[in-house]
């Protein structure tokens, strides 16, 4: 037997004015689960605690609750001492028990229509990645549109399609699922994330269905215009400023030995938007033994037309972008965009590794910059934490440049999957859900890696917002100055010169 201590939080809406928590030790076996834990607690200390369960093994998702903040099933985690036990983010009826019937009795069901046949091998394999659902509704509780909109939530959006591919059921899915907030998704990947059955609803499901809704006319306007810019320009935003691609040659040597060689994908964003801080990215490669090869006829990674089911002209853009690097013999191609870098990884099919530039820089390893005092935390871009897995390594490198790094809750800001150009009012919300976040830190800087979330939560914080590579750039410089020395680093060569 193990003796462990743990907290509960217990709330009566009857009788409490608000949650508060509450401290067990209780007697569990070893390798008991969470469940096994509150089960002890009602046996040897409080028989009034509220929970629910059933299967007890992980197939009904009733027993779904938080520890230490991340939605689990209580009786498939194991419990250990210090742990802390909440209810999901949902309202609670009592103690861990949330409400959970007026959402389950409102998802969509089949409704069989004039399909006389049966449900064919192939129609049953297109169902097979969304259908093991169990409703725990883990993902509805964690879902940042769930908390600002009317959304119908993930698991909705999940029937919604699981039914779309049923042909026994012959309704308009995706009209109703417009009706229901399929465009309010900002396809953070949260909901994969907590989800126990590792169902991926926005690549499954959410993109899957907003391309049903596009061959029927239902895109957003807003949508409907990057769409036509790609098609046109090869770019998802304006040009604004001379371009990366029109400043820099095709290769550029690093100062002393190559230590290693990339491809660059630039990216729209920072082709035209944030050129500046792409520059500032080579020059710190370049410093740091990396050559980097720059194919002037890249263009748009098509990110912005898959997350909004735009896809028709996807095949056309991956020819080009895959091609210009294979055709160099390229063998790893770097991005600097989160969204870009998930999207070569997750949605092409490339001959090539993709890394994003926290695994270069990471990989290869940096000269030391000058470090500073000021207290920094980090914002986690969604398509660079879930979509690629990385989380330590641009952590790793902060903690080189600030002796104050401060953690920060990985919640979405809000301008991904269409959202911050479709749904401006929704996206305001979760960037000034940033903001708070922020300001609970405490932190002077926050340093992130995505275009998109620079632009956005610089709109809805004062709190400066600073590319990861820049900040690197900026610790050069700062130990340069210190030391009196100047390599030329920075003296990218110019397109003109080549």
């Amino acid at each position: 037997m193990n003796t462990i201590t743990f907290t509960i939080e217990r709330f009566d809406p009857e009788t409490d004015p608000a949650p508060h928590t509450e401290t067990y030790t209780v007697d569990i076996n070893e390798g008991a689960r969470v469940l096994h834990a509150l089960h002890a607690v009602r046996e040897q200390c409080d028989p009034t605690l509220s929970y629910r369960y059933c299967c007890m093994s992980g197939q009904c998702g009733s027993c779904a609750v938080r520890v230490n903040g991340e939605p689990v099933l209580a009786c498939m985690h194991e419990a250990y001492d210090g742990m802390a036990v909440a209810p999901l983010n949902l309202p609670v009826e009592r103690d861990l028990a949330v409400e959970m019937k007026s959402y389950l009795q409102d998802l969509a069901g089949i409704t069989p229509g004039i399909f006389t046949g049966y449900l064919t091998m192939e129609a049953n394999e297109a169902i097979r990645p969304i259908r093991d659902c169990i409703e725990c509704l883990a993902c509805v509780s964690e879902c940042p549109a769930v908390a600002v909109t009317t959304f119908a939530g993930p698991t909705a959006m999940r029937q919604e399609m699981r039914i779309a591919l049923d042909p026994r059921d012959d309704r308009d899915r995706a009209a109703l699922s417009v009706d229901e907030g399929l465009f309010t998704c900002t396809t953070c990947q949260r909901c994969l994330e907590v989800c126990p059955k590792h169902i991926a609803i926005p690549g499954k499901a959410i993109e899957k269905l907003r391309e049903i809704a596009h061959r029927e006319g239902l895109t957003l306007p807003k949508h409907q215009t990057v769409a036509e810019m790609v098609r046109a320009t090869g770019r998802s935003v304006d040009r604004i400023m001379p371009t990366v691609l029109e400043q820099v040659p095709e290769v550029i040597e690093p100062l002393d030995e190559v230590k290693g060689e990339v491809g660059f994908f630039v990216g729209c964003m920072y082709n035209g938007r944030l050129p500046d801080t792409a520059l500032k990215m080579l020059a710190v490669l370049r410093r740091n033994g990396i050559r980097v090869i720059i194919p002037p006829e890249q263009v748009c990674c098509g990110s912005p037309l898959i997350r909004t089911g735009q896809t028709e002209y996807i095949r056309e853009l991956k020819r080009i972008n895959i091609g210009c690097f294979v055709d160099r013999g390229i063998e790893t191609v770097l991005t600097m965009c989160a969204g870009c870098g998930s999207t070569l990884k997750n949605d092409y099919d490339t001959p090539f590794r993709v890394m994003d530039i926290n695994e270069l820089l990471d990989e290869y390893g940096v000269e030391p910059p000058a470090s500073s005092s000021v207290p920094m935390t980090y914002h986690d871009p969604c398509h660079l934490r879930r979509g690629q897995g990385v989380t330590e390594e641009p952590r790793a490198l902060l903690r080189k440049l600030t002796d104050d790094f401060r953690e920060m809750p990985a919640r979405c800001c809000g301008a991904g999957g269409g959202v911050r150009s479709g749904l401006p009012d929704e996206a305001a919300d979760l960037g000034r859900d940033r903001r708070d976040a922020i300001a609970e830190t405490g932190a002077a800087v926050v340093v992130t890696s995505c275009p998109f979330c620079e632009f956005h939560i610089g709109e809805h914080s004062d709190v400066p917002v600073i590319n990861i590579t820049t900040l690197l750039f900026e610790g050069y410089e700062a130990k340069d100055e210190a030391s009196g020395e100047d390599s030329g680093w920075k003296d990218l060569p110019c397109r003109d010169a080549e």
